[in-house]
């Protein structure tokens, strides 16, 4: 699969270069009673907690110019970045659904890589945004159930022998409690990749809250990347508790809707041959199972990728079909459903690089195909989806427009604003990364949601994972959900500023 970098030198280049990001250095002195801890509660690094205890206590107002203050004096962007992960798992249930006010958790990653990327006097911005996101949220369990983590039980966590298998039957039969204790034994025993590989093959096995098990183990995962693994603990004991949602009473017995999918595709996986990573690219062959996608379901979608991929296609070119499926179904439904497809063929798509196992990329490959026409399902469900093709977007007329008059389109039409940027786009050989740009600076200014984060975040990293004959119109078809320029700024952005000063 050809790309201009390489997601793990980029994963790893992301944590160094934390550094000059806030050219800051650690945490001022604390005293030893500012450490203590509720013993009911998950424990974490004494050298964190108390910043965490600061996100947690201090009142949503005043938290932002908290946290500025300490930033001015210090306080580095790394450390901030790890509270607010830590804070997030301890304080917001997964429950009842992973998503809703969880997406204060699951949009830390997002809101990271948007810093990465955009201009050095706005890259506070985003994490501030995620300051407030987290109070807001906070407020919100409180308010449904007032859960916290609680510490782990010590008696019941296995030796690092049987840490692997635990895990595997815990999850594998749905037991809660032994999987609690099963992720804290991987994090203190295993590798990284070791837990990375089995959290990924588990995240996604069912369609239940549309895609957002896989999005929060890949961004999980790669917010821990930059933290350190010294505090994957709490946040892998997070994440099994999400990942063991479902509505069913009792034990999912694979039968349900949601749970079929993954059934089947388990199976159809090993029905690849070795040779599977080894075909060319093919624009036909994602034609055809752009075609597929627009009428099968599940189970027919699943079958095309595999006999493509049986028959000298490259994986590339099925993937070029994934992202341009979920490009068009948001095309067809802008919407809340729309937006989830092309996020969560992005950590799909993520979890397919990185981990090690080839029957778990197999079946994430399979699930990013079979999951296209369950969520054509769900949008059919909200109403009408009309027959629109991103492979039959035209590029706008006459001279082509700059950034700017895309984005200004965009806040007034949609669909015009697609056409000016695909004509834009295919007159600048690097036009990409000059519209990238300019959506992100919005998303920095006008970003109300953590959507908002979470999907320019998506498109703009898969972007250069598209084949270069689809990724225009891919691109192009994300303005359906980005920011126009019109609109008004986010109040946090002058407050944040102001802080800042």
């Amino acid at each position: 699969m050809s790309s201009p970098f390489d997601r793990r030198s980029f994963l790893q280049s992301s944590a160094l270069g934390l550094g000059s990001l806030a050219a800051l250095n650690g945490l001022p002195a604390v005293a030893a009673e500012d450490a203590k801890v509720n013993p009911d509660l998950v424990r974490l690094n004494p050298d964190i907690e108390p910043l965490v205890r600061l996100l947690e206590e201090t009142p949503r107002e005043k938290l932002l110019e908290e946290v500025a203050s300490r930033v001015k004096k210090g306080l580095a962007y790394r450390d901030v970045l790890t509270a607010l992960l830590l804070a997030g798992v301890r304080n917001i249930q997964p429950r009842p659904s992973v998503g809703f006010k969880f997406h204060a958790v699951m949009v830390i990653h997002s809101a990271h890589l948007a810093s990465l990327a955009g201009p050095d006097k706005e890259r506070w911005l985003p994490i501030f945004w995620s300051l407030d996101q987290f109070k807001s949220s906070q407020a919100q369990n409180a308010k449904e159930s007032g859960w916290r983590m609680k510490g782990v039980d010590e008696p019941n966590v296995p030796p690092a022998r049987r840490a692997k298998e635990t895990f595997v039957g815990a999850m594998t039969n749905w037991d809660e409690a032994k999987a609690d204790v099963a992720a804290a034994a991987l994090a203190r025993f295993r590798t990284a990749n070791e837990a990375f590989d089995l959290f990924a093959r588990f995240g996604c096995r069912d369609f239940r809250d549309i895609g957002h098990k896989a999005i929060f183990v890949a961004n999980a995962f790669r917010t821990l990347q930059v933290i350190g693994w010294q505090h994957a603990e709490p946040v892998l004991r997070s994440l099994a508790f999400a990942l063991l949602k479902h509505d069913e009473k009792g034990m999912p017995t694979g039968t349900a809707a949601a749970d079929r999918v993954g059934v089947r595709n388990l199976d159809t996986a090993r029905k690849l041959p070795p040779t599977w990573m080894d075909g060319k690219t093919d624009a036909d062959a994602t034609r055809d199972l752009l075609g597929t996608l627009r009428q099968a379901n599940d189970a027919e979608a699943s079958d095309k990728a595999v006999s493509l991929l049986a028959n000298d296609v490259s994986p590339q070119s099925v993937w070029d079909g994934v992202f341009l499926g979920a490009a068009e179904l948001l095309m067809r439904q802008p919407g809340i459903v729309g937006l989830h497809t092309l996020t969560t063929a992005n950590a799909l798509h993520y979890s397919y690089l990185a981990t090690g196992n080839e029957e778990t990329r197999k079946l994430l490959l399979l699930q990013a195909v079979s999951f296209l026409p369950l969520f054509r399902g769900a949008m059919e469900a909200r109403g009408k989806v009309p027959e629109i093709r991103i492979d039959k977007l035209e590029a706008a007329e006459g001279k082509p427009a700059t950034p700017d008059e895309v984005y200004a389109t965009l806040s007034k039409d949609k669909a015009a604003a697609a056409k000016l940027s695909l004509g834009f786009l295919n007159s600048q050989p690097n036009g990409g990364q000059a519209l990238i740009d300019a959506g992100r600076v919005l998303v920095f200014t006008k970003g109300t949601d953590s959507h908002d984060y979470k999907f320019s975040a998506a498109v703009m990293e898969d972007y250069p994972w598209v084949s270069p004959e689809w990724r225009n119109r891919f691109l192009a078809a994300s303005l359906f959900w980005l920011k126009g320029s019109a609109g008004p700024d986010s109040p946090l952005v002058k407050r944040t500023r102001a802080a800042l000063s």
